[in-house]
């Protein structure tokens, strides 16, 4: 046992509407963002597109989240104490820390994208082929895991369980933490680059915007960029709503650990906690409502998944043969330019 003796008092009305959350978080979470990967990566437009493989591992982060860090999270709930062993004990800070920082550093990843489309456009190819997005995806996630080795390894700070808590987190060792260190690389530098990166993209696009008005649009040529550069204007805003939503989940969870460390108003933590893991849940909710090529995406999946066979059966009876039959997939490639 590590940390703090004292242990504080949840309320049960607390932990047990917390548990609940957690579970129906699980559940959304995971149909929503395993949908999303699913419908983006066999919808060939999208992929085509170097932001989606971004949005993809963006909701691998969110479902790793809701299928193992939540259900460990609500075990720690339902029994008020934590009761899966020490080693489990020490990976969970590393997974949760880590899991949060891949997100972020995803979110830069698709700004520093959108940035690059919209005011550098001639250098865009080159620096997103398949080689240099591996590049980026593999850094996300490596550098996000990475920051969380020298608790874990003990050469700075610990990773064990607050009994006062019963929380599994960072801790002190030798009167050392690295808990700003991290707090400061895993969240406040890429939510600074990020808002710096949206701020450029503002000012550039309200620059272009500003010399349409003072340029008509006559040729065929012209009116295809113009089409192009709303479309990519358009899915640059529904990045920000996302980047937005998800510092608003995460706001409330860091007014309590910064003015209410001491956890005396337990119950407030819990409601922030909350809060916290909505922002794994709600992305393929914004994705359907804001972006229409990303619910084309969807619907060509559900339509799939649920209307492909009784059409084919309906009319393979109807021609009294079932070599009509056509693969889900081909349907979805057959369709792709419906967006």
């Amino acid at each position: 046992m590590y940390g703090q003796t004292v242990k504080i008092k949840y309320p049960r009305e607390a932990t047990v509407t917390a548990a609940i959350c957690g579970i129906l978080f699980c559940i959304i979470g995971v149909i929503g963002n395993l949908v999303t990967i699913i419908a983006l990566g066999r919808c060939p437009k999208l992929r085509m597109q170097a932001t989606t493989a971004f949005v993809i591992s963006l909701c691998l982060a969110d479902l790793l989240f809701c299928s193992v860090n939540l259900p460990l999270t609500i075990s720690r709930y339902v029994n008020e104490a934590w009761t899966l062993g020490s080693v489990l004990c020490q990976l969970f800070p590393v997974l949760f820390y880590g899991n949060v920082a891949a997100s972020l550093l995803n979110m830069v990843a698709i700004t520093i994208n959108r940035y690059i489309l919209i005011s550098c456009n001639r250098y865009y190819n080159q620096l997103y082929s398949t080689a240099s997005i591996c590049l980026q995806l593999f850094f996300c996630w490596g550098f996000s895991f990475s920051i969380m080795l020298p608790p874990l390894l003990g050469i700075w700070g610990r990773l064990g369980l607050n009994v006062s808590t019963f929380s599994c987190t960072i801790l002190e060792k030798d009167n050392k933490s690295p808990k700003k260190a991290i707090f400061l690389l895993g969240f406040v530098l890429p939510c600074v680059v990020i808002i710096m990166s949206y701020s450029c993209i503002y000012w550039k696009v309200r620059q272009t915007r500003m010399k349409l008005k003072t340029h008509e649009v006559t040729t065929a040529k012209e009116k295809r960029k113009a089409y192009r550069d709303k479309e990519d204007n358009r899915l640059t805003k529904l990045m920000l709503v996302i980047f937005l939503c998800f510092l608003v989940c995460f706001f409330p969870l860091m007014l309590m650990n910064v003015f209410d460390d001491d956890v005396k108003y337990p119950t407030l933590h819990v409601v922030a906690s909350i809060f916290s893991w909505a922002s794994s849940v709600i992305n393929p909710f914004i994705y359907a409502a804001s972006n229409r090529q990303y619910r084309t995406a969807y619907s060509k999946l559900f339509n799939c998944i649920i209307g492909s066979d009784l059409v084919v059966e309906a009319n393979s009876h109807k021609n009294g043969t079932t070599d009509n039959k056509v693969p889900c997939s081909e349907k979805i490639n057959a369709n792709v330019d419906l967006t």
